[in-house]
């Protein structure tokens, strides 16, 4: 059996990965354990005060073009390198500053040499800082701030680690790491064209993850929406959407959509196990909610990562990335990929799946099947029902850009007051807001705004008398009886009427169907108070 690596071996392999084998530092007690560790592949260049340390830092980087790694103590030998930290900031010089932290236990207490907001110390001296929450993740905090030193704009980048991580074990598939690339300048270059050309021809069962890039840009250009789609069908791809979408970047009715990638590691390497080549386009490499531990890839499984933002490229613990024009990446690989001539069936034939009922009442997915039969072509979604957040795009038709909106960081308090905004961006559109009755009252004095102005909005709160979603994950932790959850049942009707929007009260499907139906027709906001059970 082989022995499992630790923190400091996987680090090390990080480090020799990217070549960054040249140390330049004025060593500290608690750097002790990551120097002894070092063996004959690092040269370990002496200095005599950090800002001289800093400066031949920079020196070696500027003469090889590439990140020169730096280790220094945390506080006081951090505070002293500040000085010629200055001439690396301004001059865009990709420079790795690992610095010694106290032991992880006692830097709270702000014990000798404990550096107690290490992150903050060098700001904004770098474009890139952390101490990593867990020695777990020290190996891919490095890999990170290498990538980030080394992207335009280059410059200089801080991490922390606690002396203790060092001994630590491991993940067992930081391996990855090792592998990963990241294309940041010169985004869809010819070459890389011809190299991706081949892996998505070559592949033999290819995923499409999408992201909320590729809908943001199919907002602006309708073309990118067609080029995403016409890629799918050429390649015959399963095409899932992205974990914790904010925007819906593909149509949920096309044969080939797989849909919403659940966000817990296990999920969405079991949902990928059976394709050889996974490429994403436009998102995170992924943004994980669930606590589902495990491996993030079944052997074999390559990843390409397209991107436009350099931070979601540099951060993610797997997969080659490049920086590119989303809209750009979707027409050139459409237009380049090799047609398989295989179709799934015709556009906009898939079947959604029917709503679940219960003889106690309405149910939520019943609520989306009534906001489903009864679209209009000019509609636009704002969910922020978090107990429906998986159900929503699988039950739903969305099939044009910017049709569906979602917090991107899960912060509740968005549905009410975004449906709004939108109502005012485009009165001519029809905004359907579904919002649960613990997040509406984050944001209930929108109500006012929608009022004053007369707001083409119809707020659907999604009523169960508690927060839903987090008896959910209470029970998935183990911890059910947590206090809070239960709401009572509050009034929407009286406070939208107090703020003077019209609205009513609905416990059945059919009373939910007849005065949905009644808000569409009508020509201001109106909101419906739908009582439901758990599905």
């Amino acid at each position: 059996m082989t022995a499992k690596k630790t923190v400091l071996e996987s680090s090390l392999d990080v480090l020799r990965s990217h070549g960054v084998t040249t140390i330049f530092g004025n060593p500290g007690s608690n750097e002790l354990p990551f120097l002894a560790g070092l063996d004959e592949d690092f040269d370990f260049v002496l200095g005599l005060h950090e800002q001289v340390v800093v400066g031949m830092a920079e020196g070696y980087a500027r003469i090889t073009g590439k990140p020169a790694l730096v280790n220094i103590h945390a506080a006081s030998g951090s505070g002293n390198a500040m000085g010629a930290l200055t001439n690396a900031h301004y001059g865009h010089i990709p420079m790795v500053i690992l610095a010694g932290q106290q032991v992880r236990r006692t830097v709270g207490q702000e014990t000798m040499l404990a550096s107690a907001d290490a992150a903050t110390l060098p700001m904004p001296l770098v474009k890139y800082s952390h101490e990593p929450l867990a020695a777990a993740d020290v190996p891919r905090t490095l890999a990170q701030a290498i990538f980030e030193a080394s992207a335009q704009p280059r410059g200089p980048v801080y991490v922390s680690v606690p002396l203790d991580d060092w001994a630590e074990i491991a993940l067992e598939d930081d391996f990855l790491l090792n592998e990963r690339s990241v294309s940041v300048a010169g985004g869809l270059t010819d070459a890389l064209v011809h190299e991706l050309i081949s892996i998505v021809d070559g592949a033999k069962s290819l995923a499409l993850v999408v992201g909320p890039q590729v809908d943001a840009a199919a907002v602006e250009d309708s073309a990118v929406f067609e080029a995403v789609v016409s890629l799918a069908e050429k390649v015959d791809a399963s095409v899932y959407v992205a974990p914790s979408p904010s925007r819906c970047p593909f149509p949920t009715t096309h044969p080939n959509f797989a849909g919403v990638l659940v966000p817990g590691i296990t999920s969405v390497r079991e949902r990928l196990a059976s394709h050889d080549v996974v490429l994403v386009l436009g998102s995170a490499v992924f943004r994980y909610h669930r606590w589902e531990p495990g491996n993030y890839l079944t052997a074999g499984t390559q990843v390409i990562h397209l991107t436009q933002d350099p931070r979601e490229a540099t951060r993610a613990p797997y997969g080659r990335a490049a920086v590119v024009d989303i809209a750009h990446a979707a027409r050139t690989l459409s237009e380049r990929v090799k047609d398989r001539g295989q179709r799934r069936g015709l556009r906009g034939s898939r079947t959604l799946p029917a709503a679940k009922t219960s003889s106690d009442g309405m149910t939520g997915t019943e609520i989306l099947e009534v906001l489903n039969a009864h679209s209009k072509t000019n509609v636009a979604y704002v969910n922020e029902t978090t107990t429906l957040d998986l159900e929503y795009l699988g039950r739903i038709a969305i099939e044009c850009p910017g049709m569906y909106h979602f917090p991107a960081s899960g912060g509740l308090g968005f549905g009410l007051p975004a449906a709004v905004g939108m109502s005012l961006g485009d009165p001519e559109k029809t905004i359907v807001a579904t919002v649960g009755d613990g997040s509406a009252n984050y944001g209930i004095t929108a109500l006012y705004t929608a009022a004053q102005r007369q707001t083409r909005t119809v707020f659907v709160i999604v009523n169960n008398s508690s927060y839903g979603a987090l008896a959910a994950f209470a029970q998935r932790m183990g911890v059910p009886d947590v206090p809070g959850l239960q709401l009572g049942r509050i009034d929407f009707v009286a406070i939208a009427e107090g703020y003077g929007v019209p609205a009513e009260r609905t416990e059945t499907r059919e009373e939910f169907e007849l005065v949905y139906k009644k808000a569409l027709a009508g020509r201001g906001p109106f909101l419906i108070d739908a009582r439901i059970v758990a599905d």
